[in-house]
């Protein structure tokens, strides 16, 4: 499973050990021709921190480069991200919903579960860096 996902952008700065890049992403419609008509495709800036070392690979500001990331740490992101937030908001529900069968009770404890969740994700997110991370081809 070596599939890469790949994004082509300009290095726009460094700082604290890191390489700010901005990429272009485009939806998959957006090769399209008759894009700018539908109006379906969407393009986004975004500024992505690559941690390695820009003497040792002499980089500099301005320089087209290509970021890349596995497709298992895309999925680990979306795991911690998305996955796992939806599991504790889903559990917490039925949980307070089966204890005390109310409803709104349920529903402000299930939203107050995830700020503990996020709160440890934050924590970590020193160790979550290094296991999610970018790097420049």
């Amino acid at each position: 499973m070596g599939h890469k996902i790949s994004h082509s952008g300009v290095i726009e700065s460094f700082g604290d050990g890191c390489v700010h890049v901005r990429i272009v992403q485009t939806s998959a419609c957006a090769a399209c021709k008759v894009a700018g008509h539908c109006h379906a495709a969407e393009s986004k800036e975004k500024l992505v921190d690559v941690y390695c070392d820009p003497v040792a690979r002499q980089l500099q500001v301005g320089q087209t480069v290509i970021v890349s990331a596995s497709t298992q740490v895309a999925a680990h992101a979306l795991l911690l991200g998305f996955g796992l937030p939806f599991i504790v908001l889903v559990a917490v529900l039925i949980i307070v919903l089966v204890l005390t069968d109310n409803e709104g009770l349920a529903a402000v404890s299930c939203l107050l579960a995830l700020v503990p969740y996020y709160a440890v994700l934050y924590l970590c997110r020193g160790r979550i860096r290094d296991k999610l991370s970018f790097s420049i081809e």
